[in-house]
C-alpha cells in the first residue's frame, strides 16, 4: 500500500489556529489539487480531532465522483479516522455525507458508532496497526490528511510514501499553541520537488522511493521457489530470497533442509553459513512472516528482527487458517519497512490450493 500524506501549514507552520473558527490556508487553486489527490486514493483518513474540529465531509465534487465511477471504483473513496478515546459524534458528516464505507480505528469499543461506521478496535493504537489492517482490506493508495499528531505517527512509524506540503506566505500564526507541522519527524535528507498552486508555495516529497521494478522480479522468484516443496497438509508452500546489503543472494523454500523450516528460515541459513550480515538485509518471501509457531520456538519476523533486516517484501498476508499470523504488523511495528504486492497474491495461492485456499476463495 502506498501511503501519501497531505497538509497545508502558514509560513511557521502551523495548521490551524487556536480559535473556534477553522483557519483557511488554502485557495480555490490548492483545493482544487487536494481534491484531485483524494480522487486518485481508494481511502482518506483524518484524526478525530479533525472530525470533531472541522466536521468535514470528505465527499468528492460530483465531476470526480463520475470519474471514479467511470473506472469502476465507488464514488466517494473509503473515510477513515483513528481515535484513542472514542469521542465521536455519530451525526458528524464524515458519517452521514456521500457513499461508501466508513472506518474507525478505536482502542476500545464504541457502541454509539454502531450502524454508521465498522469500528475495529485495536487495544494500542498505531499507524503501523491501521496500515496493516487496511492492506489486507484491499487499500492500495492511502491519503492521510492529518491533524498534527496523526501526521506525526505516520512519519514517525516510517510509513509514509509521498508528503504534499502546501504553505503560504502571507500566512502567520504566532501562537504557540497553535497545532503545527512535525517538521522534525521527516527523514534526514529527503528529496521534495518545489511548485506554486494558486498562492500556495507547495513542496512534493518522496519519502519512499519506489522500488517496484527490483522487487517484483525477486518477489516472483520466490513464489518459484515455493512450487520446490512438497504439498503437506501442516503447512504452506512458501519460498524466500535474501539479498544482503552487499549485494548477495541466498535462496529457500519450506522443509528445504528440515520437516521444520519455513522459508525465511533456509535462505537466512544459507547467509549465516556463508558468513553474510543481515543487518539491512531485505527478505521477499511468497507469503508474509509467521509470528506464531508450534514446530520451532522463535518465529520468522522474530528472526528478521532479532537479525536487523531492514525491508520484507511480500505476496500473500497469511490466510486465517492455521493461527491469526501479525508477522507484517510485528516488522512494522519493530521498525522493519514493509511491502506487500497483492497483485502476486492469487499465485501464491494457487501454488497452496492443497490446503483448501485458492484464487477464488
Amino acid at each position: 500500500m502506498k501511503v501519501h500524506l497531505s497538509a497545508a501549514v502558514t509560513a511557521d507552520g502551523a495548521l490551524d489556529d487556536c480559535t473556534a473558527l477553522r483557519l483557511r490556508i488554502s485557495d480555490e487553486a490548492d483545493w482544487a489539487a487536494v481534491e484531485r489527490l483524494r480522487a486518485r486514493c481508494d481511502a482518506i483518513l483524518v484524526g478525530a480531532e479533525t472530525v470533531r474540529r472541522d466536521n468535514p465531509r470528505l465527499v468528492l465534487p460530483e465531476a470526480l465522483r463520475s470519474e471514479r465511477l467511470r473506472r469502476g471504483a465507488s464514488p466517494d473513496p473509503v473515510r477513515i479516522t483513528v481515535t484513542r478515546t472514542g469521542c465521536l459524534d455519530p451525526g458528524a458528516r464524515i458519517f452521514t455525507c456521500g457513499e461508501g464505507p466508513r472506518i474507525v480505528f478505536a482502542e476500545r469499543p464504541v457502541p454509539r458508532l454502531a450502524g454508521v461506521a465498522e469500528t475495529i478496535v485495536t487495544g494500542r493504537l498505531t499507524m503501523s496497526f491501521v496500515v496493516t489492517e487496511l492492506e489486507k482490506r484491499g487499500i492500495g493508495d492511502l491519503l492521510v490528511e492529518g491533524g498534527a499528531q496523526v501526521l506525526r505517527g505516520f512519519l514517525v512509524e516510517g510509513l509514509a510514501d509521498t508528503l504534499r506540503l502546501a504553505s503560504r506566505p502571507s500566512l502567520r500564526v504566532a501562537d504557540d499553541r497553535a497545532p503545527r507541522f512535525p517538521f522534525d519527524a521527516l527523514p534526514a535528507g529527503v528529496s521534495h520537488r518545489d511548485s506554486t498552486c494558486g498562492a500556495l508555495h507547495v513542496a512534493e516529497y518522496t519519502l519512499r522511493p519506489d522500488r517496484r521494478d527490483e522487487d517484483l522480479p525477486l518477489l516472483r522468484q520466490a513464489v518459484e521457489l515455493s512450487r520446490r516443496c512438497e504439498p503437506c497438509g501442516g503447512s504452506y508452500r512458501v519460498g524466500a530470497v535474501v539479498v544482503t546489503c552487499d549485494g548477495a543472494r541466498y535462496t529457500g523454500y519450506t522443509h528445504e533442509s528440515s520437516a521444520t523450516h519455513h522459508a525465511e528460515q533456509e535462505a537466512v541459513a544459507k547467509a549465516i553459513a556463508a558468513g553474510a550480515s543481515l543487518r539491512g538485509a531485505t527478505v521477499y518471501s511468497s507469503m508474509e512472516p509467521c509470528s506464531k509457531r508450534a514446530s520451532e520456538p522463535e518465529s520468522c519476523s522474530a528472526m528478521l528482527l532479532r537479525l536487523g533486516v531492514a525491508r520484507v517484501v511480500f505476496a500473500l498476508y497469511e490466510p486465517d487458517r492455521f493461527v491469526r499470523c501479525r508477522g507484517a504488523l510485528d516488522l512494522r511495528e519493530g521498525g522493519v519497512e514493509v511491502t506487500a504486492y497483492p497483485e502476486l497474491a492469487d499465485e501464491v495461492l494457487r501454488v497452496n490450493a492443497h490446503l483448501g485456499i485458492s484464487a477464488d476463495r
